[in-house]
């Protein structure tokens, strides 16, 4: 439904969770996403369409709907019911965005038994706490869809895990390496039909989903096409992206 309904596909709510609507961040956010947000008391609200009639949804509910399909993942898994939950969140969340992360648990039916940092979360998974005898300490680096982080951990031999250091940016991720190439992009079909496409979220939408395939094209390979049939008024669009360019266009990321 991406492609066919832009302003009705509501994603980054992780990006909203927390924050005021006249956050800069969500300000300058709010021009590359295709779904409307307002405000409502000083707080960003989702605007959508839902059977005809506009609805608003606050960060939480769109982040407990996500947590909800969760749920019920874990559930048909382990075959019975899923009450009690750890979630987690960048070490660089402050306390509101923690503390709105936990209403979206609640929200979900969960009961949320703590919120814990994302790098602990990483250094449990990879069980880097076994067979430890003495202190150890490890660098998790994470650079996720949205949110960065680096954290540096002490874990002694009783699982203890003590984090040292964070730093990061709440604030890149995935989604900003897309943005550059959908920027580029836009630029050069800008150049070459004197059309700008940054006004239609469909088009916009289908050139941010071949932008998402070329950059993991790029992962193994030095070039990648990208080629998108009547993106704007009936115009083809083809074109090739080099590795060597895509990372010139992400220099400073």
């Amino acid at each position: 439904q991406v492609a066919m309904n832009p302003q009705n596909s509501v994603f980054d709510a992780k990006r909203l969770i927390g924050r005021k609507f006249d956050d800069p961040k969500i300000q300058s956010d709010m021009k590359h996403w295709p779904f409307k947000v307002i405000s409502d008391f000083g707080k960003p609200k989702i605007l959508v369409e839902f059977k005809g009639e506009n609805k608003t949804f606050a960060p939480e509910e769109i982040s407990s709907m996500v947590l909800t399909k969760m749920k019920e993942t874990a559930e048909a898994y382990l075959g019975g019911p899923v009450k009690d939950a750890v979630i987690t969140v960048p070490a660089y969340f402050n306390d509101s965005q923690r503390q709105a992360t936990k209403d979206a648990g609640a929200i979900a039916g969960l009961n949320v038994l703590r919120i814990i940092n994302e790098p602990t979360a990483a250094a449990l998974a990879y069980g880097l706490d076994k067979n430890l005898k003495g202190e150890r300490n490890v660098l998790i680096f994470d650079l996720g869809g949205g949110t960065f982080d680096v954290s540096i951990l002490t874990i002694d031999e009783g699982s203890l895990f003590e984090v040292r250091a964070t730093a990061g940016d709440t604030h890149l991720g995935g989604e900003d390496f897309d943005n550059r190439l959908v920027n580029h992009l836009a630029d050069e079909f800008k150049r070459k039909y004197r059309k700008d496409i940054c006004s239609n979220p469909r088009a916009l939408r289908r050139l941010r989903t071949a932008a998402e395939r070329a950059k993991r094209t790029l992962s193994s390979s030095t070039e990648a096409n990208i080629e998108i049939d009547a993106l704007y008024e009936g115009i083809d669009y083809y074109t090739k992206v080099s590795r060597a360019r895509f990372e010139e266009l992400c220099s400073d990321l």
